[in-house]
């Protein structure tokens, strides 16, 4: 009894010790300036647009996920700071946070950089469909209701939902350009995903959208 019980104790150890060692591995990616001309005609791309459901393993390359997340709400005037998906009175409140293989980041629009946030593989949690463990990307939209100055909590819901909506259809227009697969999901745990992030309470997880290439 007390051998399996040290043994309990050692395997326990050792796990913990794995997993922070894999957290601390976990390096902030400095993506590649995003490639912004190009693509095809913005009438055929709204023709194209389309939600996907069956999606291949392949990864995205960092060049790929760099412009998705530009498309999305990267800068697109940096003398302003603004960017490619409006917000109400420009609070740009919401995140994105990327869910891959390898672990989950933080989107840093203004730099262009992935920041770690968990180590690990939580893709499966970011929806309750079948494709979303296995396909490549998952985004999770989180929206910090601290920088929208108080309002109530009905419009804060509202106002958070619609410019979720603005980013995530960026995202639709292009995968269509890109040969890219998309969907947006609303059927997942909030309140799990919002404790796996470590979300203080002022930030609230809004909608996930899965990326990748479509099976054919």
């Amino acid at each position: 009894m007390i051998v399996m019980k040290l043994k309990l104790i050692c395997f326990f150890f050792c796990s913990v010790y794995s997993l922070v060692g894999f957290s601390q591995s976990m390096d902030t990616i400095k993506l590649p300036a995003p490639q912004t001309v190009g693509g095809k005609p913005l009438m055929e791309v709204l023709k194209m647009r389309k939600s996907t459901r069956s999606y291949t393993v392949q990864e995205l390359s960092m060049q790929e996920l760099s412009n998705l997340l530009w498309a999305g709400c990267g800068i697109s005037r940096p003398e302003s700071g603004k960017r490619t998906s409006p917000s109400a009175m420009n609070w740009q409140e919401v995140d994105i946070y990327v869910a891959l293989k390898s672990g989950t980041y933080r989107y840093e629009p203004k730099a262009n950089l992935l920041i770690p946030i968990l180590a690990g593989d939580i893709r499966a949690k970011t929806g309750s469909q079948d494709f979303v463990a296995n396909a490549p990307v998952n985004l999770i939209y989180v929206a910090d209701y601290s920088k929208m100055n108080d309002r109530p909590a009905e419009m804060l819901a509202m106002y958070a939902g619609t410019d979720t909506g603005f980013i995530s259809e960026n995202i639709y227009l292009y995968c269509a350009s890109a040969g890219l697969g998309t969907v947006v999901r609303g059927m997942f745990d909030r309140e799990e995903l919002k404790t796996l992030l470590s979300l203080p309470e002022n930030k609230h997880v809004v909608f996930t959208q899965t990326v990748g290439y479509p099976a054919p």
